[in-house]
């Protein structure tokens, strides 16, 4: 879906910092395309938020009173379901980052982010991709993968992804990516990430080795 300021994406925020909320809103303030329709200081307030708005995007902090953002999770896609939710943490750690992504989280992004990238997640996010922190890219990556390179031909690699996968065959580095893409490093290793984690390659290294090997240029 096509979104624009006749048509953004709505949001909701829930943390428990008034002045957090508050900052995010100026933040995303500057992107017309995005809507943020109401925020909440918990994870009740955010189940009951995502319950009456049914938002596209929620963005939840992690460590709130009453209920966290992560048990919150899956009770906001049962009243929600196509609601995307993003962790916006100080939590650069993998035990909640695995906890996140078990309960249903469709992105994890730490607080320390840029607007732009914030705004670019969100928009990452309603195309179907998770999203990650460069920070927490780097848990992932540092954890063992399984290979199933062998099975690479059945795996379905977006038009973004291939764009970023023949200049990784080039030889470019994720700066030299993002320049020649116009995307931000973030995105770009966002969707590095995300094709390393479809075909089960476990180091940037391995995913050269397979770009230029398969000839996917």
């Amino acid at each position: 879906m096509l979104f624009d300021i006749d048509n953004p994406i709505t949001a909701i925020i829930a943390d428990d910092h008034e002045v957090v909320r508050a900052g995010i809103r100026r933040l995303l303030s500057i992107d017309k395309t995005i809507k943020i329709l109401d925020d909440g200081a918990n994870g009740e307030d955010a189940i009951r938020l995502a319950d009456y708005h049914k938002p596209i995007v929620a963005l939840l902090d992690i460590l709130m009173p009453k209920m966290t953002g992560i048990q919150a999770i899956n009770e906001i896609k049962k009243v929600s379901p196509t609601t995307y939710v993003i962790m916006l943490t100080a939590f650069e750690d993998a035990e909640h980052l695995e906890l996140a992504l078990a309960a249903g989280a469709d992105g994890y992004l730490t607080k320390d982010i840029s607007a732009r990238d914030l705004i670019e997640s969100i928009k990452l996010v309603t195309q179907g991709e998770r999203v990650f922190s460069k920070s927490i890219i780097q848990i992932i990556q540092n954890k063992v993968m399984p290979s199933n390179i062998e099975d690479a031909k059945q795996v379905t690699i977006t038009k973004r992804e291939q764009d970023v996968l023949n200049l990784v065959a080039e030889g470019l580095t994720s700066a030299e990516i993002a320049k020649n893409l116009d995307l931000s490093i973030r995105t770009v290793e966002s969707h590095r990430y995300n094709i390393m984690q479809k075909l089960g390659i476990k180091s940037a290294a391995s995913l050269v080795k397979f770009a230029v090997g398969r000839n996917l240029r």
